[in-house]
């Protein structure tokens, strides 16, 4: 008995591999056909190619001949079939081929083995057929078969276990490849990429593209993806490697990447590789100029589609709206950009203690030392702010932070956005506060060293060393040595241990109740010296009590030092010396009779005070003898950990938040570049969202990798709300379907995949060659880093 089955035409760019067999007639068994060999460059040719046909996927009939429900026998007949076609076939299907794949999308082998479809035998002479070896995968059982010798010959065939088995082949690493075998095993289980590749893709390349890469890296791809759903063992991709290398050289050779930088070039090429577009017109974006969103966002659209049409643009690409606001003159900008994937801050519940010092700038406060807390990977703005709030920080004044290293200031923090992650724990931060009207003023740094005394052996022993402490001020309009003179005394004054029992006394007098200063300090032991405590009710708190550092707000006598008598006897204890910024060269004495000291003010004057005779028994020098470290990195408690939903993910990047400095808006209002604010809102929504989490920060020093576990849904991922575009749109309601993981650190790191495989209706694990299964409760880990969603 015998059975006739007619190979169905191959899919055309418009139509899916696998779907577009499923619906054969009940008449026929619908096969694809495709020649393959493993090693080609092109996974749809033989190496006997047919003359002229690019595609290498034709129309041929197919006959199955069944004598028993385990004994199935293909064959291609010149009678069913074109001369032209049947030559061809006799070509490509000589003896010496390599094994043909024939896919049976359509799940009808089962029914010709069960022999309900044995009902036609026709008789063709042997110089008129074609026997195959073949095998033939079917969307219910999994064949391989050998045919030779006549038309009668016996098929014998091994069952591989259910069809669920297809695509769960992993890849082999060839050298700190997980991060490329992560990204495509994600993108090979795409759906909509999956029927696409497996189709007739080739007619659809792109050659002449100029942002293309000849359509070589959408053959690569093309073949590999084949590979991973007909091979039966991992698969090394050296061809594919290397076209990737050829094209975007920085993934040559062996060393660790980033998987996400892989994914974003690989859409991006696969799309110019495939965008149908051969001449893009070119269209200037028009402003809003008050018109109504939705008109705009879809000028906007039909622009971006004019230009780009590819499988990745209809499966990828989506659109939000981006709004940027003058902040001088309210003159909005609204424009409606695409995206291929949405990269997301991870915002971070761990934090970071810091000690910084503060210091006045006019001698009117004692210094204090304060721990403040902020995020661990946060940035000076969040240091300052803190800092702000725990030293009470006026509205007329502002913070100028300092690192201090060798008793000199070596750094001023001033760029907010820089982060903290650059400062180490064993760093010293001083932090002066400064009038605002001073901020843009030149200031003067003095340095200071003094004479220790030791005594050994009845001898004492005199020896010059240095305060650790900086003190810095505005500088005056006229700068001589009496005007640096009186800055620094006035400077000293909190130190100065007559002043200090004065201002105490003051203070005394003016409260009807009596103070107890042991228990005004916020530290548990009541004393100001450098220790490390806590508040109960808040993450700062100060090494010294809030009543002390008001109380140096004395009378203008204090402040001054007292009177002329006090102050020429101040005078003999000190001499003054200039110095360039680096501390090294000559000093330059100052004479305080000295009028004409500088001709120009320079932004930051550097002078050094020696302190003579035993001026240093005079103040309480502590303080400046001795800054504190900043503190080690909070340690988490055993049993919690960082996490955050990925709600607050997409919360955080949709904010309101202003430009970077480096990224100002021109505006033209103001006919001037403005650090605007952005906000940005998501318009439509793509068929596959794919969301990056930022993990990883990079900057000129430091690299970290954030830990905190990302709690994300696997089903039902609604994101109705964050839809600025409420006309009716597609279903805005998500499911996970793949996710590429990275554990370890920046140093050294190993990617995997974790995916959702329909035909096995369940989650398995790709671990570079090793495929295995895995609970859906085990996906859920804080190595989860690109999360791929398709719509529901």
């Amino acid at each position: 008995m015998a059975t006739a089955a007619t190979a169905s035409h191959p899919a055309s760019a418009s139509t899916s591999g696998r779907d577009a067999l499923a619906a054969s007639s009940s008449s026929h068994a619908a096969v694809c056909l495709v020649p393959f060999r493993q090693n080609s460059g092109l996974g749809l040719q033989n190496k006997h190619s047919f003359a002229g046909d690019s595609a290498g996927a034709y129309p041929l009939v197919l006959r199955i001949s069944v004598r028993e429900t385990s004994i199935l026998t293909l064959k291609i007949s010149k009678k069913d079939n074109p001369v032209e076609n049947y030559k061809r076939a006799n070509k490509i299907f000589n003896v010496d081929s390599q094994p043909v794949h024939v896919w049976d999308f359509s799940g009808q082998t089962n029914l010709i083995l069960m022999n309900e479809w044995n009902r036609l035998h026709d008789c063709c002479h042997a110089d008129q057929e074609n026997l195959l070896e073949v095998q033939v995968y079917a969307m219910s059982d999994s064949l391989t078969s050998k045919i030779g010798g006549d038309m009668n010959s016996d098929l014998s065939y091994r069952s591989f276990g259910r069809a669920g088995s297809m695509g769960l082949i992993g890849l082999e690493n060839l050298g700190n490849t997980c991060f490329m075998n992560s990204s495509i095993q994600c993108l090979a289980h795409t759906p909509k990429l999956v029927d696409y590749f497996l189709g007739d893709y080739a007619n659809n390349i792109n050659r002449t593209n100029p942002l293309g890469l000849n359509g070589e890296l959408a053959l690569a791809f093309g073949e590999l993806l084949r590979s991973l759903w007909t091979d039966r063992k991992p698969i090394p991709p050296h061809h594919f490697k290397e076209k990737i290398a050829c094209f975007a050289p920085q993934f040559s050779g062996f060393n660790q990447h980033d998987s996400q930088e892989l994914l974003a070039f690989l859409l991006d090429g696969l799309h110019e590789d495939l965008n149908q577009v051969k001449c893009k017109p070119y269209e200037e974006a028009k402003d809003a100029s008050g018109r109504p969103d939705e008109e705009v966002a879809d000028e906007y659209w039909s622009n971006h589609l004019a230009r780009n049409d590819s499988v990745i643009v209809d499966t990828c690409h989506g659109q939000y709206k981006s709004t940027l606001t003058c902040p001088t003159c309210s003159k909005t900008s609204v424009t409606f950009d695409p995206f291929m994937y949405l990269s997301l801050p991870v915002p971070s519940t761990a934090k970071r203690v810091m000690t910084v010092t503060v210091f006045s700038t006019d001698g009117s406060r004692e210094p204090c030392s304060y721990d403040v807390s902020v995020p661990k990977f946060g940035t000076l703005s969040d240091l300052v702010q803190a800092l702000s709030i725990a030293c009470l920080l006026g509205d007329d004044e502002i913070l100028l932070v300092t690192e201090v290293y060798n008793n000199c200031i070596i750094r001023y923090l001033e760029e907010p956005s820089d982060s903290v992650s650059l400062l180490r724990d064993g760093d010293k931060l001083a932090a002066y506060r400064l009038p605002k009207r001073h901020e843009k003023s030149p200031f003067v740094v003095f340095t200071h060293q003094y004479f220790d005394e030791h005594s050994s052996d009845d001898n004492l022993t005199r020896q010059m060393r240095e305060f650790e402490a900086p003190l810095l001020a505005a500088l005056p309009e006229t700068i001589n040595g009496l005007s640096l003179q009186d800055i620094y005394l006035k400077l000293l004054s909190p130190f100065r241990l007559s002043n200090r029992a004065g201002s105490l006394n003051v203070c005394m007098e003016s409260n009807s109740d009596s103070i107890d200063l042991t228990d005004a300090t916020s530290s548990d032991s009541g004393s100001n010296s450098f220790q490390n405590s806590q508040s109960e009710d808040g993450p700062e708190s100060s090494h010294c009590s809030a009543s002390e550092c008001e109380i140096m707000k004395r009378p203008d006598d204090l402040c001054d030092g007292g009177s002329d008598s006090n102050k020429e006897a101040q005078m003999e204890e000190f001499e003054f010396y200039l110095k360039n910024e680096r501390g090294d060269g000559q000093l330059q004495k100052i004479e305080i009779n000295e009028l004409d000291l500088l001709e120009t003010a320079p932004s930051r004057l550097h002078v050094n005070v020696h302190w003579l005779r035993n001026a240093s028994k005079k103040y309480a020098t502590s303080m400046l003898s001795n800054l504190p470290e900043i503190h080690k990195l909070e340690l988490i408690p055993k049993g919690t950990e960082d996490s955050v939903a990925l709600h607050g993910c997409l919360e955080a990047f949709l904010k309101e938040e202003p430009l970077g400095p480096e990224d100002m808006w021109y505006c033209p209002c103001c006919k001037k570049h403005q650090q605007a604010m952005k906000k940005l809102d998501l318009w439509r929504l793509p068929e596959v969202l794919v969301i990056h989490l930022k993990r990883f920060s990079y900057t000129q020093f430091t690299r970290n990798k954030l830990e905190t576990f990302v709690d994300f849904p696997t089903t039902d991922l609604d994101l109705s709300s964050y839809i600025a575009d409420k006309s009716k749109q597609p279903s805005s309601h998500y499911r996970l379907y793949a996710i590429s993981n990275h554990y370890g650190n920046m140093g050294g790191g190993h990617y995997t995949a974790s995916i959702y495989h329909e035909e096995g209706k369940g989650w398995y694990k790709f671990d570079d060659d090793y495929v295995t299964p895995m609970s859906e409760d085990s996906i859920k880990t804080s190595a989860a880093y690109v999360l791929f969603y398709r719509r529901e």
